[in-house]
């Protein structure tokens, strides 16, 4: 009866009905010998519903059971791969390959992966492994496309995805990279309208897997505006108060790099870290235990303004201590975090390092906004945020006026990088950049494209950034009958940030 149930509950999962799936699967769980596939089940169930921790837990559990449990593997490299943890998802597809070798699944994540990676000989090896398994798996089409579109051959990346993304399909990871991935191809055939369909999809796609039910959950643009008003009703004197001591292992010079998603701030870091006295970290939640105590309910900020700083002390030890997490060694150094959205951290920065300075990256919001929404992220609050060109261009302009009143109301020194000029100008705005910074300037900076493919790069600019200085400025013009009705939310930061 159970492997009729089990039968059942995959079923329902592959429909998309998941509430019967959740049902099913917890049944199975409830037997003392559940099978390790109903908790592989599960993982999936709650990958697709954005619960990746969850998911992560009931792979291991299945694991324990049967460590040769293949299909456990693969889920985990799954969720790894949503939630971003790449070099971990590389881990479980390789243990999958070594139970099963011809498994197309693991050969199609890790073809994805090396694309990212800007390594095209093995994702060829593994994308075409794949498809000699599986002619129409989506994920390993979408990485030799990828390594098409790296190469310039924006043609036969289309070519290559047509078959598949005009055909339709149920709302899946897989898919939404592959439309994804082909809206860039069909763009830079110059068809912007049918590429502009594409994203549409795509983004329909991961709404549908991901999206949570209306009044559930508070949205990130709302996080944004609760934190705006906050600083605004905290006393002004409540932020100017002395830095909490700072331990031994602290940088010697603190630097924040944010803006907005797909505005420049990759770039920017792999240009400070290609000076020796620079260490960069990327995108990681350093300000988490922070981020619970003053973040997590109203009234946080508030309260997080009116703290002694001798208070904030252990808090200050912890971000430091996931900075060395990260296996980042800052001592003696400059440090840079560079979170594009890590403006919501504002006020955290502004009590816990008010000596650090932050680094707002300025794009064309037009452009900014438009890659966005034609870019599969990895699974956040944020990212659900770009599935429209509307609500994309909404929570931007929520996101510019915290970075105001973060200017007006907190006391840190700021400095704008105008991703425009940096493409213009790369050395007279890189001069200015390290000015500011104290930090010398070196030829070193311009060598970028070096340091990028020696670090990696883990963000959706991986590519771009391999290329050395690429001027993306414009991009959104083909789209321009697109952006009419959203023309009226962005065109005051059009103005205010001189993109007129």
């Amino acid at each position: 009866m159970s492997s009729e149930v089990l039968h059942q509950a995959w079923t329902a999962l592959a429909e998309g009905n998941y509430p019967t799936a959740e049902s099913l699967f917890a049944a199975l769980l409830s037997e003392p010998s559940a099978d390790p596939l109903a908790r592989v089940g599960m993982a999936s169930l709650l990958r697709q519903q954005g619960r990746l921790r969850d998911a992560i837990l009931q792979c291991d559990a299945a694991i324990r059971v049967d460590p040769r449990c293949a299909e456990a593997w693969l889920e985990r490299a799954f969720v790894f791969n949503a939630g971003g943890s790449f070099p971990a998802a590389a881990d479980c597809y390789q243990q999958v390959l070594v139970l099963e070798p011809g498994n197309a699944q693991a050969h199609a994540g890790l073809a994805g992966l090396a694309a990212r990676d800007g390594d095209p000989l093995r994702a060829r090896q593994h994308g075409e492994a794949a498809l000699a398994a599986d002619p129409d798996n989506a994920l390993a089409a979408t990485a030799l496309a990828g390594v098409e579109l790296e190469a310039g051959n924006a043609a036969a990346a289309r070519d290559l995805l047509s078959p598949l993304a005009t055909k339709p399909g149920h709302p899946s990871s897989e898919r939404v990279q592959l439309l994804t991935t082909y809206g860039d191809a069909l763009a830079r055939c110059s068809d912007a309208n049918t590429a502009f369909a594409a994203y549409s999809e795509a983004q329909a796609a991961y709404a549908a897997l991901y999206e949570p039910p209306p009044g559930t959950r508070e949205t990130h643009r709302d996080l944004i505006r609760r934190i705006t008003a906050e600083v605004c009703s905290a006393a002004h004197a409540a932020w100017h108060q002395p830095a909490p001591p700072a331990p031994p292992d602290a940088a010697a010079r603190h630097v924040f790099l944010l803006g907005y998603p797909r505005s420049g701030t990759t770039l920017v870091e792999n240009v400070l870290a290609s000076l020796p006295s620079v260490s960069a970290l990327e995108e990681r939640p350093t300000l988490v235990e922070s981020d619970r105590a003053f973040l997590a309910e109203p009234g946080g900020i508030t309260r997080l303004a009116g703290l002694p700083p001798a208070d904030l002390a252990g808090l200050v030890q912890a971000y430091w201590d996931k900075v060395g997490a990260a296996g980042v060694e800052p001592a003696g150094k400059t440090f840079v975090d560079m979170d594009p959205l890590k403006a919501t951290r504002l006020p955290l920065i502004a009590r816990l390092f008010p000596q650090a300075k932050v680094l707002i990256m300025r794009r064309d919001p037009r452009d900014v906004v438009l890659s966005c929404f034609r870019t599969s992220f990895a699974l956040t609050s944020a990212a659900l945020e770009f599935t429209s060109l509307e609500r994309a261009a909404r929570h931007y302009a929520a996101m510019m006026e915290l970075i105001e009143v973060a200017r007006i109301c907190l006391p840190l020194a700021f400095h704008e990088v105008d991703y425009h000029a940096l493409v213009r100008d790369f050395d007279g705005t890189t001069r200015q950049l390290c000015a500011f910074l104290d930090l010398p300037w070196d030829e070193s900076l311009r060598r970028f494209d070096r340091t990028a493919r020696d670090r990696g790069v883990a963000t959706a600019s991986a590519s771009q950034v391999r290329r050395g200085l690429y001027d993306g400025r414009g991009q959104w013009e083909p789209f321009a009958r697109h952006f009419d009705p959203v023309l009226p939310i962005l065109q005051p930061w059009i103005e205010k940030l001189g993109y007129a």
